[in-house]
């Protein structure tokens, strides 16, 4: 039986297949990213117009924490398949602190030093200030640093070279042959069995 990322490669079209492949932790990391932030989006504004009205650094930095914890969960679990060791849950918390504050700079440039807020501008436009220096830029640029630094400190492979090994892959899924790298602590893809 199949196993849902092979069900959802076997809907891509034949010419993406072989990069989705060859990038799959990107991917699965992209993915794991947006759903993270749909999640911090939905809380940080219900944050910002409930409880936390006029501290909208303080929600954006609640909702950030949120989705990193979840994130965390994701990432460690799908996206790099690490085995969850206390080093790498410390550094994941350090990261994690530095990635809450690059988000959280461009909200507080554009609310305290261009003034982008009530009374210099009306509600409207406060708000629309608000999530894209805070939802889009902040988060774009966090999203950068948290992708570099979870590969190089917190999910890094342990020492050692990676070995390169043909992983046989049935012609249904992908058109032409592709080397995977397989590292340390993550899972080759299952294949579908043609045996009956």
């Amino acid at each position: 039986m199949p196993s849902p990322t092979q069900r959802a490669l076997a809907r891509v079209p034949d010419r993406l297949r072989p990069f989705l492949v060859r990038h799959r932790r990107l991917v699965k990391f992209l993915l794991v990213g947006s759903g993270c932030f749909v999640l911090t989006t939905v809380i940080d504004f219900e944050l910002k117009f409930t409880v936390l009205e006029h501290k909208p650094v303080v929600a954006l930095t609640v909702a950030t924490v949120i989705g990193t914890v979840v994130s965390y969960v994701l990432n460690r679990r799908w996206a790099f398949r690490a085995d969850g060791r206390q080093r790498e849950a410390l550094m994941f918390v350090l990261v994690s602190a530095v990635a809450i504050a690059v988000n959280d700079v461009p909200l507080a440039f554009s609310r305290y030093v261009l003034d982008l807020r009530e009374p210099y501008i009306g509600p409207y436009g406060q708000e629309l200030a608000d999530f894209l220096s805070g939802m889009v830029v902040g988060t774009f640029v966090a999203m950068l640093f948290r992708y570099w630094a979870m590969r190089r400190w917190v999910f890094a492979p342990p020492a050692g070279p990676a070995r390169a090994e043909p992983v046989p892959v049935p012609a249904r899924v992908l058109a032409e042959p592709v080397t995977v790298l397989l590292e340390p602590g993550y899972a080759a893809p299952e294949m579908p069995r043609d045996v009956p």
